[in-house]
């Protein structure tokens, strides 16, 4: 469990990053979306309601969001 959070702390920090290339970003935010759990779900609503974030990015967040929301995980 220690893993997985720590995992996801580090995807969510490369996701905000704006001086890390959008390719990468884009990347964390898919792999925070596969990782499914309640607390990806959250990352991803807070990355969605980042202004900072171009909104594709932001977009993709959502996206990711409602799938772990459809899926039931």
């Amino acid at each position: 469990m220690i893993d997985k959070a720590s995992e996801l702390k580090k995807l969510v920090t490369i996701a905000s990053d704006m001086q890390i290339p959008a390719d990468l970003r884009t990347k964390s935010i898919e792999m925070i979306g596969n990782i499914g759990s309640q607390e990806a779900l959250r990352a991803l609503l807070d990355l969605a309601a980042n202004p900072a974030l171009p909104k594709d990015e932001r977009d993709q967040a959502l996206k990711h969001s409602r799938d772990i929301i459809r899926g039931g995980r």
